[in-house]
């Protein structure tokens, strides 16, 4: 993955009108946004428009994106950059129904290898993320829309049957059944390297940035506000601002509990 530098041209370090977020970093590497709420003056007035050397920087984190590998470099991907601050209020509705249900559900039960000390201070930044979710600086959507190609592979059934000719009956129906998965996933593939050099520039720029993915639960809802087309599938929302404390250190399971050699 490639972390771009601090500084380069047309900005002197990370511009400081992003402002008032913390991709804060617990022990155990988890992600909770936080904010200051020190970019909405006393009356309550949102920010202004971003300048132009927000929008660069912004971009910087983009262009270290489309920098990643990508399956057969179809580059199907797409980044929504939302910085309005009606957008993201319509956002944040959405992602309190988010945080509400995963904690209701999934966040009930602390995960084997973590303490519960641990475990409820990321329950708390996870809340605090929620509640002052409308505060954030920008949002980046990242986006993959591999559809025109997908749908010329589909019509090429002269090259399919060849294909199944050589693999036989019974690997053709095993072919068959994994293909959704291949697709899905080679989507995933094509997206999340560029997502992790999105994060590692704005760490490089001293900037604070998480993936999220819980938009996933009722996306729909989100690409409506968004205006993103029905056949584009989004894969994670990037919360981006200056951060207010420190990153890391992170913990991890010893080597020992997740290297399988030769076989599980």
């Amino acid at each position: 993955m490639i972390g771009a530098s601090a500084g380069g041209p047309g900005t002197d370090g990370p511009d400081r009108t992003l402002r008032a977020r913390e991709a804060h970093v617990d022990g155990s590497g988890t992600h909770a946004a936080r904010s200051a709420g020190d970019h909405v003056d006393d009356a309550g007035d949102a920010a202004p428009a971003p300048g132009p050397a927000t929008t660069a920087l912004l971009e910087r984190l983009v262009e270290a994106a489309t920098w990643a590998p990508n399956a057969s470099n179809v580059q199907g991907f797409h980044y929504v950059v939302v910085t309005d601050r009606a957008q993201i209020a319509r956002l944040a509705d959405l992602w309190a129904v988010c945080v509400d249900v995963y904690h209701a559900w999934m966040a009930s039960a602390a995960p084997g290898h973590r303490d519960r000390d641990r475990f409820e201070r990321i329950r708390a930044a996870h809340l605090y993320q929620r509640d002052h979710f409308a505060e954030t600086p920008a949002l980046i959507v990242a986006c993959y829309d591999a559809g025109g190609w997908f749908r010329r592979i589909q019509l090429n059934w002269p090259g399919a049957l060849r294909g199944f000719r050589r693999l036989g009956p019974r690997r053709t129906l095993q072919f068959l059944r994994g293909a959704r998965a291949y697709m899905g996933r080679s989507e995933a593939a094509s997206i999340y390297p560029g997502v992790e050099n999105l994060l590692l520039t704005a760490r490089a720029l001293g900037l604070g940035a998480t993936l999220t993915t819980w938009h996933l639960t009722i996306e729909r809802d989100f690409k409506k506000v968004l205006g993103i087309p029905r056949r584009v599938r989004t894969f994670a929302l990037i919360p981006v601002g200056m951060p207010m404390g420190n990153f890391g250190p992170v913990r991890r399971r010893p080597l020992a509990e997740i290297v399988h050699r030769d076989r599980w």
